[in-house]
């Protein structure tokens, strides 16, 4: 919202548009007394970092639309807080009155964020104060939901997995995980499918392809490393709404001279201000052509370097031009995207990258997709042996699953045919902030979101930042990793003796430090290369359909993108 008395037309949030944003959505119409800041040609202010605005106007003039005259800023108590959304990391200050979250602004690390959050940051915590927060435990009886207490919900869900594993097994049990879940809670989740005898766990919801790593997936580089690269190749992302606290930092690269190229749809390209920058050179080819894209640019890089290269391609003029940027410079990266991550040749795409990445001296790693993508992995939320992956149990493979903070509907690449296949199973029991799946789910099970828990998230670059809760849990509303000791203890699991969030963190190897230690991160593989057509289109989520909090914010899904994404999918659909 705009208070135009108070402007003194210092001309900032013009210059966030154009510098830091890039684009420039506000600008100075007419002169001297009668100047005044706005918006031209009828357009709307709609970039994915626009709230900064308010942070840097020094008077005023822009303020919070949510938060305009709901409190006094001197009535609010501030809280240190992270992020649960991509995988930056992104510190906060979360502003509370009367044990209710007001307001959400940054907290200035230079490391992670700078002094900057993305709108998702800022706005979703409309989410935690909505009509659809899920504040007592439920169970579902004769079709009808009914309010239980703690007590009968948990033994009715430890009875149901005792039945349900005596008889069909241990391997008729699992757990699906949302990457945006603390470290302790899927360690934890972890923790109670392996000790009733199950390695059926899995984070990779969207993921089609489920290859084993024996490392810890992560960017390849620091967070602040993106700001001053002289050679990025991007991927499979669209950078900017995937991941907007990134993008800003290559678009500080680009503007000091950096090259960017970028390996991506003709639609994502094609669309307006999609980047945000300048692109240099791009490769456009549709998903299913993105190994051939990659194998071509290695075949340009080979045939300069007079070696053999790694797979069949060829040296097509869009495919030279990426190979001689990247050649050149010395501060070089190539960057996996959301969609390179969750494709159905991504083992084919890494091996690629990598060969590419030592032939030119480039880090390669993944943007990866959300604020604990790395600290699921550390976790060890990962199916081991036999254990099933995500797609194995989204196709109905189980007889009882446990839905830890996801909607498969909407979080998982089976989308709509995930209903019918978890309706399928004897029980389904959901532990979420919300009122969610409920069409197919038989309990329940109200937990904290990251404002009402503590936990720890690890970010893209393997950063270990825990914090604490800043509110008190609404209604009966417990933190999940409370939940899910106490659900161990009535399996009669050994080793669930827990009594704080720490102690559950100083039980996982690698988390004990500021960083991941490095010899437990790595992008290496050994997957031979696939250049055969993949058949299916990678499952990414639009920028406001990331996760369950910011699907609930009202004023994220008012924006242009929101309105954008909904119509492609319902044309899709």
């Amino acid at each position: 919202m705009e208070e135009m008395s108070r402007c003194i037309h210092c001309t900032r949030c013009v210059r966030f548009g154009q510098e830091i944003g890039g684009v420039m959505e506000l600008g100075m119409s007419h002169r001297g007394e009668h100047a005044e800041i706005e918006t031209f040609v009828g357009m709307s202010v709609d970039s994915e970092l626009s709230g900064n605005m308010i942070d840097i106007c020094p008077v005023g003039a822009l303020t919070s639309k949510p938060f305009r005259y709901s409190a006094r800023t001197w009535e609010l108590s501030r809280r240190k807080s992270v992020s649960p959304h991509d995988s930056t990391g992104a510190n906060l200050i979360v502003q509370v009155k009367n044990n209710r979250v007001m307001r959400v602004v940054p907290l200035e690390n230079e490391d992670v964020n700078e002094c900057w959050i993305a709108d998702r940051d800022r706005f979703s915590y409309e989410a935690l104060n909505s009509d659809e927060r899920l504040t007592t435990p439920m169970l579902k009886q004769g079709g009808q939901w009914k309010a239980v207490d703690w007590q009968t919900a948990l033994e009715y869900v430890a009875n149901g997995l005792k039945q349900i594993k005596a008889d069909h097994g241990a391997d008729s049990v699992g757990t699906l995980a949302s990457p945006h879940s603390t470290l302790e809670e899927l360690f934890l989740a972890a923790s109670l499918m392996r000790g009733l005898g199950s390695d059926n766990i899995d984070y990779r919801l969207r993921n089609a392809e489920f290859s084993p790593s024996p490392s810890v997936r992560w960017l390849g580089t620091s967070i602040a490393s993106l700001s001053n690269l002289q050679r990025v190749l991007v991927v499979g992302s669209n950078l900017r709404k995937d991941h907007p606290l990134f993008a800003q930092r290559v678009r500080q690269s680009v503007r000091k001279g950096c090259a960017l190229s970028a390996i991506t749809s003709v639609a994502e390209l094609a669309s307006a201000d999609a980047w945000a920058m300048p692109v240099a050179n791009a490769v456009l080819a549709e998903s299913d052509a993105w190994a051939q894209a990659l194998a071509d640019v290695a075949t340009a890089i080979a045939a300069d370097k007079g070696i053999a290269a790694p797979a069949a391609g060829q040296a097509t003029d869009a495919a030279k031009a990426v190979a001689k940027s990247l050649q050149g410079g010395e501060r070089k990266a190539i960057l996996l995207g959301n969609a390179a991550a969750h494709h159905a040749n991504a083992a084919s795409l890494l091996a690629l990258a990598n060969w590419i990445g030592e032939q030119t001296g480039a880090s390669v790693g993944y943007l990866t997709e959300a604020a604990n993508t790395v600290g699921a992995q550390l976790a060890g939320a990962l199916p081991a042996g036999s254990g099933l992956d995500a797609g194995q149990m989204l196709a109905g493979k189980l007889k009882a699953v446990i839905l830890l903070n996801n909607e498969p509907e909407f979080d998982s690449a089976a989308g709509a045919s995930a209903k019918a296949a978890l309706s399928s199973a004897h029980m389904v029991v959901t532990l979420s902030p919300f009122k969610a799946n409920m069409d197919f789910s038989d309990v329940l099970l109200p937990i904290a979101p990251f404002t009402e828990t503590p936990g720890t998230f690890v970010n893209a670059e393997g950063r270990v930042q825990s914090f604490h809760a800043v509110v008190k849990p609404f209604g009966e509303t417990r933190p999940a990793w409370k939940v899910l000791r106490v659900l161990a203890n009535l399996l009669g699991l050994p080793g669930f003796d827990f009594e704080s969030a720490q102690d559950v963190l100083g039980q996982i190897p690698g988390a004990d430090g500021p960083m991941v230690p490095a010899q437990r991160l790595g992008n290496a593989t050994q997957a031979a290369v696939k250049l055969t057509a993949a058949g299916t289109v990678p499952a990414v989520a639009s920028i406001y359909q990331l996760d369950s909090l910011v699907r609930r914010a009202t004023s994220l899904q008012l924006t242009a993108d929101a309105r954008q994404a909904a119509h492609v999918e319902g044309a899709t659909a």
